[in-house]
């Protein structure tokens, strides 16, 4: 029997998709060695009627302030059980395993590597009682690392991790130094979790990963691109729509492009990562594309699906960002169209190349740049949403909302509610929409 035979393990995840994948293949291997999963929330607190032996924080590094939140999330469940087993995997460990050790209740470190034997390593623990660090470098790291995921019941879209690191380096970003150069998951084992969900009902899969344009490029000749595990995945009877997940301008290929154009599977949205509409800014950000690429990129997407929607990220602030920067930036994202951008203040990160930068930008100038394009973004996101009133469009349902209303969204990612005595979860229904309200349609 093993050690872990009726242990209960809760998590707290923070930062991207990419992390809550992880942390729940995680779940599941210590759930095939005999534990028993429990829910927390993150943001309590206190702990949940039931409190946990095992706690799983897998943290966020992106920015300081990641840094900061994972710290506290540490510290907020040692108070809850000064008993339980405390896991620290994830970003923040893997670049600054010192410092998490360093906190009290800390007993296992981990990274971003070697995850699929945290029950070893927790079986370990309780035997010898002493804190461990298995942080290793992910340098040389070239294997995809498995951590397949198999419970999704009930819910209508799961995702599907692809992909790990990046070799971009950008100058804000310290993602390649926590998770290590671009690694490819085999075919077969993208397939078969695919096929596992949909056998529980999942009808929609959001291919994830750090920077899922680059798949296969670290196997050429040995495996698909993406658009090759697209057309795979494609021709599984029980998948109704492939998402992707965040994409740079130089994943649109003339492969990519005909893979679209082949596959009505492949959802009308896709995010499109810009980060800023200046050549200088790209330039100085290292972004390996200038705006006029991109802005051809975006026409070529949308001569092959005229309602596609394209949503995106933009930084403001960057260092050495001016005014004049910053109003081209603002006129391209909003000769763009796009249907919703994620705007963020540029934040230092310790250890990036702009770090060091001259010209980095005050606070309150970052701030007033992030309410004015957030306020684009939202005049944006409202307009793209009004083009599809008085339409007829299909809708899969994710959740109820209460009062016998539900909602989900559409291929091209715009959120829609609709009233139904029914229960519409985990269902697509064509929907035709009567109005909208701030960029969420309502339909019957």
């Amino acid at each position: 029997m093993s050690k872990l035979t009726g242990k209960t393990v809760a998590h707290i995840t923070l930062g991207c998709k990419v992390n809550m994948y992880d942390t729940q293949g995680m779940i599941e291997i210590l759930e095939n060695h005999g534990a028993r999963a429990v829910d927390i929330s993150e943001r309590a607190t206190e702990p949940a009627a039931e409190s946990a032996d095992i706690y799983i924080i897998n943290t966020c590094t992106v920015t300081n302030l990641g840094d900061k939140k994972s710290r506290q999330a540490i510290r907020k469940v040692s108070k809850w059980n000064p008993d339980a087993v405390i896991v620290v995997c994830g970003c923040y460990s893997q670049i600054d395993p010192e410092a998490v050790r360093a906190i009290e209740g800390v007993d296992i470190v981990l990274g971003t590597k070697d995850r699929q034997r945290i029950a070893e390593f927790i079986c370990q623990y309780l035997e010898s009682q002493e804190q461990k660090n298995y942080v290793g470098s992910v340098d040389t790291q070239t294997e995809f690392e498995d951590l397949s995921i198999s419970e999704a019941s009930g819910k209508a879209r799961a995702y599907i991790k692809i992909q790990e690191g990046c070799d971009n380096y950008c100058a804000y970003c310290i993602i390649p130094y926590a998770r290590g150069r671009v690694r490819s998951r085999a075919k077969e084992s993208i397939l078969t979790e695919a096929i596992k969900l949909t056998e529980v009902g999942v009808q929609e899969i959001v291919l994830a990963g750090i920077n899922i344009g680059n798949y296969g490029k670290d196997k050429v000749g040995e495996g698909p691109s993406l658009s090759g595990i697209i057309r795979e995945l494609h021709e599984i009877q029980g998948i109704r729509r492939i998402r992707l997940g965040s994409i740079d301008p130089n994943s649109i290929t003339d492969e990519f492009l005909k893979a679209l154009s082949d596959c009505p599977k492949l959802c009308d949205h896709l995010h499109l990562s810009l980060q800023s509409g200046a050549d200088k800014t790209l330039n100085a950000m290292n972004r390996h594309y200038s705006a006029s690429h991109y802005s051809n990129m975006v026409a070529k997407l949308r001569a092959i699906r005229p309602n596609i929607g394209i949503t995106t990220d933009v930084i403001v602030g960057f260092p050495g960002e001016n005014e004049d920067d910053f109003t081209v930036s603002y006129d391209f994202v909003k000769a763009m169209e796009f249907s919703g951008v994620h705007v963020f203040p540029y934040s230092s990160k310790i250890g990036t190349k702009a770090a060091s930068m001259d010209g980095q930008v005050p606070s309150k100038i970052k701030n007033e740049r992030a309410k004015i394009m957030g306020e684009l973004s939202h005049m944006l996101c409202e307009k793209f949403a009004k083009k599809f009133v008085n339409t007829k469009i299909e809708v899969l349902f994710e959740q109820g909302i209460g009062n016998n209303v539900f909602e989900g969204h559409t291929s091209n990612y715009i959120v829609v509610r609709c009233d139904s005595e029914i229960d519409l979860r985990n269902q697509i229904k064509e929907v035709e929409c009567v109005y909208d309200r701030e960029g969420c349609l309502y339909g019957k």
